[in-house]
């Protein structure tokens, strides 16, 4: 499956709306350099797709890319039909799908600003097996 890159955001603490800003650099079992989901676990980098936050939108929201926590936005790609184990291709950087959804303990920073998560039923988690730069605009594809 292949899809295009519409943002790439990271932020300095958890928890809180990630800033876009259009390239980073993806490190090996690290996630993005700068950014606080970064470190040796299987949720360092997050998906979501536009088409989602755009559900959201419909319901009154004004949405910024990140305003769900997300690293990765993309177009193009359903990730409900992901599974665990599969592996994301963007430029040189692969990844390993890990997670799919998560569970929120209480309603976080994202919650309360934009009165719902959807991370929970449609964000995509991975790990970084080869980093690499990538940019907003490249294409990435999807294996099982």
């Amino acid at each position: 499956m292949k899809f295009k890159i519409e943002a790439i955001c990271i932020s300095s603490q958890r928890g809180v709306q990630k800033i876009s800003v259009g390239e980073a650099m993806l490190v090996d079992n690290y996630g993005f350099k700068g950014d606080a989901h970064a470190g040796d676990w299987h949720r360092q980098v997050s998906f979501l797709a536009a088409e989602d936050i755009e559900e959201m939108e419909k319901k009154g929201l004004t949405l910024k890319p990140g305003a769900f926590g997300e690293n990765i936005v993309t177009r193009g790609i359903d990730w409900t039909q992901v599974t665990c184990g599969g592996k994301i291709f963007i430029g040189e950087a692969e990844l390993e799908v890990t997670q799919i959804g998560k569970e929120c303990h209480a309603p976080c920073a994202i919650y309360h600003s934009v009165g719902y998560c959807i991370m929970p039923e449609r964000g995509v988690f991975a790990r970084v097996i080869k980093g690499g730069r990538i940019n907003a605009g490249d294409i990435g594809y999807y294996r099982f």
